[in-house]
């Protein structure tokens, strides 16, 4: 072993045969000789494993590299639970013990080294080149903390698990047809993300102007979380990269429901930018990392042009126009990685977000209340996106509002063409739209 190479390494045990396995961004199919891996950099580590390549169910298990201090192999054993279909950590002392004498024999033949080439097409003379390594960039704020929290295991450096099936219960409460005994029996783990609700982001007991400002700028809701949830402000972050990275792994639905969460959270705070800036700086290069590696997925997590573009361009058109009206010394430092991620989307995406498409619309809220936000024509199917619906002259008059006849190329067309009818609204419309009652909150 070189000297600046790590003894640190991964025993995987008992995998089925021609197994699909991966730790970090590295994957392949085992062969019968394989082990596990060696050479591993200190830091957060994910290993992964199913019984094939396909979209099928995967195990995986977080655990941490120590600082090499001594000679001392820093060994970690993972094992195969057929039945389950589950990596375990191997707790037995007296296995761990005889594969820890036995390491010696199966370090050259039977690990494989942890950073590995990657091939081109070799039929046109290519070389290989060495793979690209962000790893430890995309876990830096990954703690065990955030392990802990979100697995609901303690494991003190040594084993966090889940698979694909693993869910937060708010992701399939809502499962249709199935009761809370069934919703449990289909949930792999509880994991335990940050309660982030978009539709109600101000504080118990608050009503009028205050409600509406904190559906504007989530800021409030983004601090509670800070100060009641997070021994450190990037314990947020460190949640976007669990997420993103199981993701990208295990093909976890639910982390991908939570990152999108983060992402509207987060991109429409504005005033809590004054005082957590170093979040924010984070957040936008983080951001810019995972794009980069969006399609390291199979398949792609998301097509940049259709569903990335209709999830974070408006947000970033947004938080940049909030960002704009706030100050402090932080603000440059943001500003800077802002420009460095529309340059990195206008080249690789075409993406242009410097244009102004801004228009307003009603947002409904989760209680039934309505607040003016500002809305962007490529929201698309954007589930928090404001909803325009045009009246007829008999429902303007009704709402005590001015109707003015719709014009399209210079000509005044009947009403049956524009207007929805009354009993094609949603059942509950015309309650929310009671006068009185927004008179009262506005």
């Amino acid at each position: 072993m070189a000297n600046n190479e790590s003894n640190a390494c991964v025993l995987l045990l008992d995998l089925p045969e021609k197994a699909f396995c991966g730790i970090d961004l590295l994957s392949f199919t085992t062969s019968p000789r394989f082990h596990g891996v060696k050479h591993l950099p200190p830091g957060y580590h994910l290993v992964f494993c199913g019984v094939n390549s396909s979209f099928s169910l995967r195990s995986g298990a977080w655990f941490h590299v120590k600082e090499q201090t001594d000679n001392l192999p820093d060994l970690h054993i993972k094992k195969w639970l057929a039945q389950n279909e589950e990596l375990v950590a191997e707790t037995d002392v007296a296995s761990v013990l005889k594969w820890r004498a036995n390491l010696g024999s199966i370090w050259r033949e039977g690990l494989t080294p942890y950073r590995q080439t990657v091939t081109s097409d070799t039929s046109e003379g290519n070389q290989p080149q060495e793979e690209k390594v962000d790893w430890h960039k995309l876990t830096d704020c990954i703690t065990q903390h955030v392990l802990d929290r979100i697995t609901g295991t303690s494991a003190p450096g040594d084993h966090w698990d889940l698979t694909s099936a693993s869910s937060c219960r708010a992701d399939i409460d809502d499962i249709p047809g199935l009761s809370k005994h069934e919703v449990g029996s289909v949930m792999e783990k509880d994991l335990g993300f940050l309660p982030i609700n978009l539709k109600q982001t101000w504080r118990e007991g608050a009503v009028g102007r205050e409600r509406t400002l904190a559906a504007q700028d989530r800021s409030w809701a983004l601090l509670q979380l800070i100060t009641t949830l997070c021994k450190d402000p990037l314990d947020i972050i460190g949640e976007l990269q669990f997420c993103f990275l199981s993701l990208l792994t295990l093909n976890n639905n639910s982390c991908l429901e939570q990152w999108k969460r983060i992402m509207g959270l987060i991109l429409t705070s504005f005033e809590a930018i004054q005082q957590y800036p170093e979040l924010f700086t984070r957040f936008i290069s983080t951001l810019k990392l995972q794009l980069e590696h969006c399609q390291d997925a199979e398949g792609g997590l998301f097509d940049m042009r259709e569903e990335g573009s209709t999830l974070l361009r408006p947000l970033l058109k947004k938080f940049r126009t909030g960002l704009e009206q706030q100050s402090g010394a932080g603000k440059l430092d943001i500003m800077d990685e802002l420009d460095d991620l529309e340059e990195y989307l206008r080249a690789e995406h075409g993406w242009l977000l410097n244009q102004d498409y801004a228009r307003q619309g009603m947002l409904q809220l989760e209680d039934g209340e309505e607040v003016m936000m500002d809305m962007n024509p490529e929201d698309g199917d954007d589930d928090y996106a404001p909803m325009m619906v045009e009246l007829t002259r008999e429902q303007a008059e009704e709402l005590g509002l001015e109707y003015v006849e719709p014009e399209v190329k210079g000509y005044t067309l009947p009403h049956k063409h524009l207007q929805q009818p009354v009993d094609e609204l949603e059942p509950e419309s015309e309650e929310e739209m009671d006068l009185e009652e927004m008179d009262a909150r506005y």
